[in-house]
């Protein structure tokens, strides 16, 4: 690659990667918050190598003939320039709609392995919490509780069917899992909407086992606002 190219996809690279981590929040739509200050710290790297490689660029063109750079090359430059004016959107339904609902873990299903659920109503709770309330919880304190849970719309097949559904990472996109609530009783909004809903576990299974479907029949919907970091199950504010 030509020494022109090189510094171009450094400075951009560079750039681009301080745009989304440094000035925006657009980094949480491909990683987890604590690697903000590691991607700073990359792009300012690379922002000081690519002015080093101009100036030393500069300095051989006045001894060397420079030549133009193969078309392909400018190619690489369509993911730099994407994160400074374009950046790819968060996962959404699409990735969803194809990724298993995440399993939960297998435990000895004590009663004391879950706290009291508070009187609060209707009550906030995250969508892994609900699924092991329903799937584990012996004590079946969620049974006829009126809860609030936050996720996005993903259709569940043909019809209005579709699901309450938050994406988790460990560390990026690329280990992206899903958790899932099947909803019952209302039309289902248009894919990739973030809503809050209100209602009940759904009775089909036996509560407190892994037979019982992790369902909510619903009685309200509210669009909400999609979150700064959409990749974490936290409690929905109201």
């Amino acid at each position: 690659m030509k020494r022109p190219i090189q510094v171009l996809l450094l400075v951009l690279s560079g750039l681009g990667l301080l745009q989304a981590s440094l000035f925006t929040d657009v980094f949480l739509r491909y990683v987890k918050p604590g690697m903000r200050p590691l991607l700073i710290a990359s792009g300012v790297v690379l922002l000081v190598l690519g002015l080093a490689e101009a100036r030393a660029a500069y300095r051989s063109t006045r001894t060397h003939e420079a030549h133009p750079p193969p078309h392909v090359a400018w190619l690489l430059f369509l993911p730099a320039l994407s994160l400074l004016f374009h950046a790819p959107p968060a996962l959404g339904a699409y990735t969803a709609a194809r990724e298993s609902p995440s399993v939960v873990e297998p435990q000895d299903a004590r009663d004391e392995d879950f706290n009291p659920l508070p009187a609060t109503s209707p009550l906030p709770i995250t969508l892994r919490d609900f699924t092991n309330r329903v799937q584990q919880d012996r004590t079946r304190a969620i049974k006829g509780r009126t809860v609030l849970m936050t996720g996005f719309l993903t259709p569940a097949g043909e019809g209005d069917r579709w699901y309450l559904t938050r994406l988790l990472i460990s560390c990026c996109a690329a280990d992206v899992q899903s958790v899932k609530v099947r909803v019952y009783g209302v039309t289902a909004p248009k894919a990739d909407t973030w809503v809050s809903v209100t209602g009940a576990w759904h009775p089909r299974g036996t509560l407190g086992t892994r037979s019982a479907e992790v369902a909510l029949d619903v009685r309200t919907v509210k669009k909400v606002e999609r979150p700064s970091n959409s990749y974490m199950d936290v409690l929905p504010l109201g």
